[in-house]
């Protein structure tokens, strides 16, 4: 990990001064690293583990996610990031979205030392984030609101992830199944990831999750306990129906619409989808060889899942 955070970091620092400050900008004020943990660890599968080319795949995806970073805040109107101001905040949009393109060109030219392979598998998952991103802001166009928020998810979270697994297995010279194992486990973690997000952003307590309740209502977003919430008919589904049609800006409505969601099942069926999906990543490992990174892999599915409390 220090080997993949001192390469992104001198990645960055590549050109004109007047870009660095604002590349290195997100990278510098830290982050989970997740990415290219994941990407690390899939290696391990391979007969190259940790290899200089798994560590610029490492690199690739984490610069891929900050470009997607700046982007987000762009489209959101955000004013912090990881406890600093956001790019657009601190300067404006502008440099915010050159920041981000800077930043692909960044990955370009570290996947055009990776081979084709790599080219070609970046092209299609960042076609699907690009999707994703583009399928959130038509909305659902009249279809179903749970298969499009599905979907949304799948293309802006879980295919990053599922790429760290491909990339890191990949470049490690893993067998094509356990490569496929890993993007798959990847896929599956990230969508358990997100619906554990948008679970506890409803119903944690503040002093355990150090996130406001419903901060996505009040943003006029709705992630899928409030969508199978909405769509009961019972007089909880009735009344969320009347209250949620877009943003929210005062607090007595917020309040009443989480307590009209935590007295319906939109929790139960969402968990159901988390479990749905555990097993998913179970499965994916069981193909991959017993060791101690597949106990460990394991484990981080189980603790994400364990983050609802």
């Amino acid at each position: 990990m220090q080997q993949v955070e001192d390469r992104l970091l001198r990645e960055l620092s590549i050109g004109e001064d007047f870009l660095v400050d604002k590349v290195t900008h997100l990278a510098r004020a830290g982050g989970k690293r997740f990415r290219p943990m994941f990407a690390l660890l899939a290696s391990e599968f391979g007969a190259k583990p940790l290899s200089d080319n798994v560590i610029k795949a490492a690199v690739v995806v984490e610069i891929t996610h900050l470009a997607t970073l700046y982007h987000d805040d762009v489209m959101d109107e955000a004013t912090m990031r990881r406890g600093v101001p956001s790019a657009n905040s601190r300067w404006d949009n502008s440099v915010a979205i050159l920041a981000g393109d800077i930043l692909l060109a960044h990955a370009s030219r570290l996947m055009s030392q990776l081979g084709m392979e790599t080219v070609a598998h970046f092209a299609e998952t960042f076609g699907e984030l690009v999707t994703g991103q583009m399928r959130e802001t038509v909305g659902a166009r009249g279809g179903d609101p749970v298969d499009h928020y599905m979907k949304v998810i799948r293309e802006k979270t879980a295919v990053l992830i599922a790429s760290a697994g491909f990339l890191g297995s990949m470049h490690a010279e893993a067998t094509p199944e356990h490569v496929d194992a890993l993007k798959k486990f990847g896929a599956a973690v990230g969508m358990i990831f997100q619906i554990v997000d948008d679970i506890i952003d409803i119903f944690s307590e503040t002093a355990e999750s150090g996130k406001t309740p419903g901060t996505d209502l009040r943003e006029g977003v709705f992630t899928l306990p409030v969508l199978y919430a909405m769509r009961e008919q019972t007089e909880v589904g009735a009344q969320l129906r009347e209250i949620l049609t877009g943003p929210i800006e005062d607090d007595d409505t917020v309040n009443r619409a989480l307590d009209l969601l935590a007295r319906s099942g939109g929790r139960s069926e969402a968990l159901a989808d988390v479990h749905r999906y555990m097993d998913i990543a179970n499965a994916e490992l069981d193909r991959l060889p017993d060791n101690s990174v597949k106990d460990a892999l394991r484990n981080l599915a189980i603790f994400t899942v364990q983050r609802v409390g």
